[in-house]
C-alpha cells in the first residue's frame, strides 16, 4: 500500500496543535438503546465541524514553497471545501474552491468566510470537476482531492490512532464511507495497532459505490439522501485496494435509520450530527445482532447539517415516537362542534399545535367537515388513549402519518 502506518504516525505528530483533539466518550444512553457498548469519537467538534480538517492540513502543510505561492484548488459541495479553505487561509495559501451551483447557500458562505475564492459551476460535482480541470490548465493550481491522495488518507487515519489510544479494548470500528479516504486511513492505523479489530464500513443505500467496488460488481448510484457527505458515485483504485485488503464488511443503511440516528445523537447525546456523521450509529441500529454486547467505536465524522433539515428530522422523530400525532376527525358542519373537540382534547391532556378544516373533499358529505388536528402527547400510550376516548364520543377519527397526509390507522 502507498500509505504506511508510519505515515499516519507522522501525520498525528504534525496535527498536534493544528486541529482539535476531539473527545472519545462512552455513551451509556446509546449503549442502552442499541445493546452495544458504544464509544463515540466527536469529530463534529473540529473547527469546520468535520474530520476533513485532518487530511486538509496534512496535505497543505506538505506543499513546497512554490506550490504554496501558486495556490490550490478543490472541488467539493461541503466539508472538504470548508476544511481546505480554512487551513489554506491559516497557512497563507491562496485557495480556489469549485462548488456545484446547487450547493446550499450557507456552505458557500462558510467557505468564502474562510478566505477562499468560490467558483459556482455545474449541477453536479462531476461538472464542477470539469470546471476545476479547466482552471488548473490555465492557472496551474494544485488539486487537493478529497480522498484520492496519500497525504489526505494519512491525515484521516489519525482518527483511529486516537480512538484506540483512548479505548484500547474496542472490538470494532464503524466508519462511514464516501470516497473511502477516512476508512482507508483508519483501517491502516487500526489494523496495525490491533490486527484482530473488525473494521465495518457504512454507505447509504442510494450510493453503494464502495460496497460494489470491492466485490467487482457494477453499481448504479443516485437519489436524494440525508447523508450527502458520503453520496459518492465514483471511488478510486487507491481506496478500493485498501478497503479490499483491510475492511471486514460494508453495511448499507436507509434513510429512516439515518434520521433515527441524527435524532438520537441530538436527544440522547446532546450533539449535532449530519447525515453522514450519523451513519455509524444507523448501521448499529440496522444490525443490532451484529453489534450486541460488543465494544464499538463510532466516528461521528461531521455535524454540518442545515437548520431546516434538522427541524424536519426532529419533527419526524417526534411523529415516530407518537409525541406529535395528526388526527382527522369527521364532524357535523354546525356551530359548537369544533369547540367541543378542543375542550375534549384539553381535558385529555393533549396540546393542540394546529387545526385546519377540510370541506371540499368529495368523500366528505356536504353537511359534514373533516378537521385535521395536530396534537402533542406524552407518548404513544397517551395518544392511543386520546383516540379511543374521542371515538367513544361518537366521532369518526383517523390517525394520519403526516400533516394533512394519508390515513394510516382508521378508527370507526
Amino acid at each position: 500500500m502507498s500509505v504506511e502506518f508510519s505515515d499516519i504516525e507522522e501525520a498525528a505528530r504534525l496535527l498536534k496543535g493544528n486541529v482539535v483533539d476531539t473527545p472519545m466518550l462512552y455513551s451509556p444512553k446509546l449503549s442502552a438503546i442499541t445493546g452495544a457498548d458504544i464509544h463515540v469519537k466527536f469529530e463534529n467538534l473540529q473547527v469546520t465541524n468535520s474530520f476533513k480538517d485532518r487530511g486538509a492540513y496534512i496535505k497543505l502543510a506538505s506543499l513546497t514553497a512554490k506550490e504554496r505561492k501558486t495556490g490550490v484548488i478543490a472541488m467539493s459541495a461541503g466539508n472538504h471545501a470548508q476544511a481546505v479553505a480554512f487551513h489554506a487561509h491559516r497557512l497563507g495559501i491562496p485557495a480556489t474552491i469549485v462548488m456545484p451551483e446547487t450547493t446550499p447557500f450557507t456552505k458557500v458562505e462558510r467557505t468564502k468566510a474562510h478566505g477562499a475564492e468560490v467558483v459556482l459551476s455545474g449541477e453536479t460535482l462531476a461538472e464542477s470537476q470539469a470546471t476545476a480541470e479547466a482552471i488548473i490548465a490555465v492557472r496551474h493550481l494544485l488539486l487537493v482531492h478529497p480522498y484520492d491522495d496519500d497525504k489526505i488518507i494519512a491525515g484521516q487515519g489519525t482518527v483511529a490512532i486516537e480512538m484506540l489510544a483512548s479505548q484500547p479494548d474496542l472490538e470494532c470500528l464503524v466508519v462511514p464511507i464516501g470516497g473511502g479516504g477516512l476508512m482507508s486511513g483508519a483501517a491502516i492505523a487500526a489494523k496495525h495497532i490491533k490486527p484482530d479489530i473488525e473494521m465495518i464500513g457504512v454507505e447509504v443505500e442510494q450510493y453503494p459505490s464502495m460496497y460494489h467496488a470491492v466485490r467487482g460488481d457494477p453499481c448504479v448510484c443516485g437519489g436524494a439522501t440525508l447523508a450527502e457527505g458520503i453520496a459518492v458515485k465514483n471511488v478510486t483504485e487507491r481506496t478500493i485496494a485498501i478497503c479490499k485488503r483491510l475492511v471486514d464488511d460494508i453495511r448499507l443503511v436507509g434513510e429512516s435509520k439515518i434520521e433515527r440516528a441524527i435524532g438520537l445523537f441530538l436527544s440522547e447525546q446532546k450533539t449535532v450530527a449530519e447525515g453522514a456523521g450519523a451513519c455509524g450509529l444507523a448501521a448499529v441500529l440496522s444490525n443490532p445482532d451484529q453489534f450486541r454486547g460488543r465494544k464499538v467505536g463510532l466516528v461521528l465524522c461531521g455535524g454540518n447539517i442545515g437548520l431546516r433539515i434538522m427541524a424536519s428530522v426532529i419533527y419526524r422523530e417526534l411523529e415516530r415516537d407518537e409525541r406529535i400525532v395528526n388526527l382527522r376527525i369527521r364532524i357535523d358542519d354546525r356551530p359548537g362542534i369544533l369547540g367541543r373537540i378542543a375542550t375534549l382534547l384539553g381535558e385529555l391532556g393533549a396540546n393542540i399545535l394546529e387545526v385546519s378544516h377540510q370541506r371540499m373533499f368529495l368523500d366528505t358529505p356536504a353537511k359534514a367537515a373533516d378537521i385535521d388536528v395536530m396534537i402533542e402527547t406524552r407518548d404513544g400510550h397517551h395518544a392511543r388513549e386520546i383516540v379511543a376516548t374521542i371515538e367513544t364520543q361518537g366521532f369518526v377519527i383517523s390517525v394520519l402519518d403526516a400533516p394533512h397526509g394519508r390515513e394510516t390507522v382508521k378508527k370507526t
